[in-house]
C-alpha cells in the first residue's frame, strides 16, 4: 500500500539549491535508508514530509489517516518532566480519544520494551544515549505507520545500536531512516534511497540491502560516464562541422545548429552531474618521529563519582597503532581520552609521553567552534593565506578540498550542516602535524564518500591512532586493536572488532581449576602470608586475551591426531603410525601446556 507519494519537490535556502524536481514514493513494505552527500537536504526532506518545513514547490500526497511519527538528530524535552509524563503526552497529541488507564498502560508497554530503569526519572538526568531512546519512545507510543528517523545512531553506544537495530527489523511498520552507519543499513533496511545531483532525477533508489545499492550506484556511474565520453564525441564533430562554416540559410542547417546547441547543453549538464561525486580530501599530517614508544600507560586507575571507571590499564602505543576504543555509554572512553592527552590526572598508575610528544585531538562536542566565525576564518584564522605541508595555500583552494564552495566562505558556521561543521574541525587537524592523533567519534553527521576518504587517510597516517566510534566498518577497516571498556572498572585488549563482539555476546568460559572473577576480584587483596603475583605486562595481557582461540585451534589438532589414529591405512603402516602418536603426543601437550598457561595467566589477571 502507498503511504506517500512527493512529486517534483524543490527547495533552497537563500541562493543554495538542496534539491529540485524529486518525485519519490514509499510503500508500507518499505524500511528505506536516506542517504546522500553533506548538504543534499535529506534532514530538510524529512521535515517537509512530516510538515515541518514546506516546498518551495511540488505536492506531496498520502494515504488517509497516515499516522506519521518523526524522530529529531536532537529533541528538547519540558524540564523536569519524567519518561512517562512525555510518553502521555505525545499521546494526548493523538486525535485518540483514550481512558488514563489505556494511556498508562501503552506508555508502561513502550518504555518496558525500550528497556527504562526508571519511568519517573527526570529526563534531564539522562545521558545521551538514553535521551534518544526517550526520543524514540515519544514516537512509538503513537503507533505510527511510518517511521521517520534523522540519524538515530548518534548519541548511542554500540549497545543501544545494536538494540535499535533489532527493533526496526521487527518494526510492524514502515520506516524512512537517514544514516551514515553502512553496517547499521546493511542489517536494517530493504531499501536505499540517495539524494545527490550527481543523478539525473536528484536521487538513486536501489532495492534490497546497502550492499546492492553499492552495486547499482556504480552500474549507473559507469553508464553516466560513458554517455559523457559519447556525448562529448559527437558534440566535437558538430563543432569542427560549425567551424567549417555550415550554411544556416536552409532549414536542415538551422535544425543540426539548434541540435548542436543542446547536446552542448546536455553535456555541461552531464559533467556536473559526474562531477558532483568528488569527495573530500583528508590527509592528516605526521611528525615521522622515529620512536617506538610514542605513549606509555602503566597501571592507570581512574575513579569519577565514587565510580571506577577502570584499574591496572596498561597500554603502550607505537607508530602505526590504531587502538579502537570501545564502550558503554559512561564507561570511561572519553575520561581515558582527556588522561592520555594530558587534560586530567589519573589516580594511580603513570603516562608517560615521548620528549616533545605532539597530540591532536577532535573533540565530538564540537565546542571549539564559535558558530558565529565564517567559514572563511574557521578555515584560515590568520588571513586568506594558510600553510599546509610547508607550501601557502588560498583558503578558497584550501575550501575545496573539503567540499565548500566559493559563495559559502562568508557563511557563519551555525548556518552550516552537521556534517559540514565536522568538515570544518577536519580541516584544522590537518594543519598541524601530529604524532599521535585522537579522534573522539569523528563519524557524526559525516556523509558515506567523507568516511570513506576518512578511512584511507587513517589508514595512511604513520603516527599512532586512537579512534571512539560506534562505527563498526570504519572499526573493522582501520584498527589494529580494540580496547574495550565494560563500565565496571575492566579494560580488556581484543585483537579486532569481531573478538569483541563475541566477547560481549558469549560468557567467557571458566575451567573448574580457575577462580571465577568478580568485580571485586579487580583489586586483590592477598593474605599477608601469601606474596602478591606479578601482574600481567602488556604482552601477557594479550597473550590471555587470545588464550581462548589458541586452546580451541589446539582441541581441534588433538581431535584430528585421535581420528588419524582410527585410520585403517595408518594402522597397517609402521612409519605411519609412529608418525600419527607422535602428533598425537604433541597435540595432547599442547593443549595441557596451554591450559596451564591459562590458568596461571587468569590467576594473575588484574
Amino acid at each position: 500500500m502507498l503511504l506517500f507519494s512527493a512529486r517534483s519537490l524543490n527547495k533552497s535556502f537563500g541562493p543554495r539549491k538542496l534539491f529540485s524536481n524529486i518525485s519519490l514514493s514509499l510503500e508500507d513494505s518499505d524500511r528505506a535508508g536516506l542517504i546522500g552527500p553533506n548538504g543534499a537536504g535529506k534532514s530538510t526532506f524529512l521535515k517537509i514530509l512530516c510538515g515541518l518545513e514546506h516546498a518551495d514547490d511540488g505536492t506531496i500526497e498520502t494515504k488517509r489517516n497516515l499516522k506519521l511519527a518523526y524522530v529529531p538528530q536532537q529533541e528538547d524535552f519540558p524540564v523536569n518532566a519524567t519518561p512517562e509524563q512525555i510518553l502521555l503526552s505525545s499521546l494526548g497529541e493523538t486525535d485518540e480519544h483514550l481512558d488514563d488507564t489505556t494511556l498508562h498502560t501503552r506508555a508502561s508497554i513502550i518504555l518496558s520494551k525500550l528497556n527504562f530503569p526508571d519511568p519517573h526519572q527526570p529526563a534531564a538526568t539522562l545521558s545521551g544515549g538514553w535521551r534518544k531512546r526517550l526520543s524514540l519512545a515519544r514516537q512509538l507510543v503513537k503507533e505510527p505507520d511510518l517511521l521517520l528517523l534523522d540519524e538515530p545512531t548518534n548519541h548511542l553506544d554500540l549497545e543501544g545500536i545494536l538494540w535499535l537495530e533489532k527493533l526496526l527489523k521487527n518494526a510492524p511498520f514502515a520506516f524512512l531512516v537517514i544514516s551514515h552507519d553502512r553496517y547499521f543499513l546493511e542489517n536494517t533496511t530493504n531499501r536505499t534511497i540517495e539524494l545527490s545531483p550527481a543523478y539525473d532525477d536528484g536521487y538513486l533508489s536501489a532495492a534490497g540491502p546497502y550492499s546492492e545499492f553499492l552495486v547499482k550506484k556504480d552500474e549507473y556511474l559507469a553508464a553516466q560516464s560513458a554517455q559523457q565520453t559519447a556525448l562529448a564525441s559527437r558534440v566535437r564533430r558538430e563543432v569542427e562541422w560549425l567551424r567549417r562554416g555550415a550554411k544556416a540559410r536552409t532549414t536542415k542547417a538551422k535544425g543540426r545548429i539548434d541540435q548542436a546547441d543542446q547536446m552542448m547543453r546536455d553535456l555541461a549538464e552531464l559533467k556536473t552531474r559526474n562531477t558532483q561525486s568528488a569527495a573530500v580530501q583528508i590527509d592528516f599530517a605526521a611528525t615521522h618521529r622515529q620512536t617506538r614508544k610514542l605513549l606509555v600507560a602503566k597501571d592507570v586507575k581512574k575513579s569519577l563519582g565514587g565510580r571506577l571507571l577502570f584499574d591496572h590499564l596498561n597500554l603502550v602505543l607505537s607508530p602505526g597503532t590504531k587502538l579502537g576504543l570501545l564502550g558503554p555509554n559512561g564507561s570511561g572512553k572519553t575520561t581515558l581520552i582527556r588522561l592520555l592527552s594530558a587534560e586530567l590526572p589519573a589516580d594511580s598508575g603513570n603516562i608517560t609521553p615521548a620528549d616533545g610528544l605532539r597530540t591532536i585531538v577532535f573533540h565530538q562536542s564540537r565546542h571549539t567552534l564559535d558558530p558565529n566565525q565564517t567559514l572563511r576564518r574557521a578555515l584560515s584564522p590568520h588571513g586568506d593565506t594558510l600553510s599546509f605541508n610547508g607550501s601557502p595555500m588560498h583558503v578558497s583552494a584550501w575550501a575545496r578540498r573539503f567540499l565548500f564552495p566559493p559563495d559559502q566562505l562568508d557563511l557563519p558556521l551555525r548556518d552550516l550542516s552537521g556534517g559540514e561543521q565536522a568538515r570544518v574541525l577536519i580541516a584544522d587537524l590537518m594543519r598541524q602535524p601530529a604524532d599521535l592523533l585522537i579522534l573522539d567519534e569523528p563519524t557524526n553527521d559525516l556523509d558515506i564518500p567523507s568516511l570513506e576518504v576518512l578511512e584511507d587517510s587513517l589508514l595512511d597516517f604513520p603516527g599512532a591512532l586512537i579512534l571512539v566510534t560506534h562505527d563498526r566498518f570504519l572499526l573493522d577497516r582501520v584498527s589494529t586493536e580494540i580496547l574495550g571498556l565494560d563500565g565496571q572498572g575492566g579494560a580488556h585488549l581484543y585483537a579486532d572488532y569481531s573478538q569483541y563482539e563475541r566477547a560481549q555476546s558469549t560468557p567467557k568460559p571458566r575451567r573448574p581449576e580457575a577462580q571465577p572473577r568478580t568485580a571485586s576480584s579487580l583489586t586483590p587483596n592477598p593474605s599477608p602470608l601469601t606474596p602478591p603475583k606479578k601482574r600481567l605486562t602488556y604482552m601477557e595481557q594479550r597473550e590471555l586475551e587470545q588464550m581462548e582461540d589458541k586452546i580451541t585451534d589446539a582441541e581441534s589438532s588433538l581431535h584430528a591426531a585421535q581420528q588419524a589414529l582410527n585410520d585403517p591405512a595408518v594402522l597397517a603402516n609402521r612409519d605411519k603410525l609412529h608418525d600419527a602418536c607422535t602428533t598425537l603426543e604433541s597435540a595432547r601437550q599442547r593443549v595441557q601446556s596451554l591450559y596451564a598457561r591459562w590458568e596461571d595467566l587468569e590467576s594473575r589477571r588484574s
